[in-house]
């Protein structure tokens, strides 16, 4: 396993599939505020190789949501497809760089009218970057965020990794993200890992916190508890 960005953390990497593999992870997410709390139950994540390059990405997540008066709403998340391009590779020592195109979308159903997903919807245009530095492997995404009924923002990650074993891989995250112009950005820290139970199953997992104070936009606790499945199995390489 090479250290890298995607589930459990935020910042995505270049990395791809495969053609005709599959990538599907199944997680947990809490987000804890001052006040208030959002949580994926579950995340799903499914992403398709089409060659080697290309990934084809879908994501939504089932809502817990409990507001400042305590009261708990639940409902669909907003769906996001995406398509990643890894158009610059230079092997397994060298510098890698994709484009990943996504859409954030609101589905039907009254989820935006009761205060679980927001009414703006959004195309997010990131860049990402990894290459490794001898024992570590450093992962690099920034993107421009364009929002219709909202202000346009920006992303930013950085994910640092190093294989323990063949098993065992553990990364620190720094994250931000937040519109242009406006003093609400959420930087957080977060420290996980992944461990692979068996060939095809990895076991993710990171837990964080905002670098700022806690309260209404500044969480307390951030997480990402869960499953990764590569499928088929035979085409994953058994150490």
């Amino acid at each position: 396993m090479l250290a890298q960005g995607g589930p459990p953390f935020y910042t995505n990497d270049p990395g791809t599939p495969g053609n005709c593999n599959w990538e599907i992870n199944l997680g947990y997410m809490p987000f804890y505020y001052g006040n208030n709390s959002v949580s994926h139950m579950p995340d799903v994540d499914i992403n398709f190789g089409l060659g080697d390059r290309i990934q084809l990405t879908y994501e939504s997540a089932w809502l817990r949501a409990q507001d400042p008066l305590g009261r708990t709403k639940f409902g669909e998340g907003q769906s996001n497809p995406g398509v990643k391009w890894r158009f610059h590779d230079k092997g397994e020592e060298g510098l890698k760089i994709s484009i990943f195109p996504q859409l954030f979308l609101n589905n039907g159903g009254d989820a935006v009218r009761r205060g679980i997903t927001p009414a703006a919807q959004s195309l997010l245009l990131p860049v990402e970057f990894s290459r490794p530095f001898g024992p570590v492997e450093v992962n690099l995404e920034t993107g421009y965020s364009v929002v219709w009924k909202g202000p346009n923002g920006f992303i930013a990650g950085l994910v640092i990794g190093h294989d323990f074993t063949k098993k065992l891989e553990g990364e620190v995250e720094f994250y931000n993200q937040g519109p242009f112009h406006i003093s609400s950005d959420q930087p957080t820290i977060g420290l996980g890992g992944r461990y692979r139970i068996h060939r095809p199953v990895i076991l993710l997992i990171m837990a964080g916190r905002a670098l700022e104070r806690s309260g209404a936009s500044q969480s307390y606790f951030v997480g990402y508890f869960g499953l990764q499945f590569l499928l088929p199995p035979r085409s994953y390489d058994a150490n």
